[in-house]
């Protein structure tokens, strides 16, 4: 692997502040990529820990921004990426 190349930073979404009516005070950098965008690349767990990615296995949500990080970081090391089947 490419050490010019960094894995990319997983990006969520900080939790809401219901005392101030809702509001949703941004992003933030999280612990690492949900099983289910991991999934939506065509990663299992095994692979993405060995290609240096970090993984939140508690975390449930799917954000598009990560998957298309996710893509991007893939095509740039060479490695095959499962295409949207839109």
């Amino acid at each position: 692997m490419n050490k010019e190349i960094q894995p990319p930073e997983p990006i969520v979404r900080k939790p809401m502040l219901r005392k101030h009516g809702g509001l949703s005070p941004g992003l933030r950098i999280g612990r690492g990529f949900s099983k289910k965008e991991l999934e939506a690349v065509g990663l299992d767990l095994k692979t993405a820990e060995k290609l240096g990615l970090r993984i939140d296995k508690r975390r449930r949500t799917m954000h598009e921004w990560n998957v298309q990080a996710l893509r991007d970081y893939l095509t740039k090391i060479g490695y095959s990426v499962k295409e949207d089947n839109k």
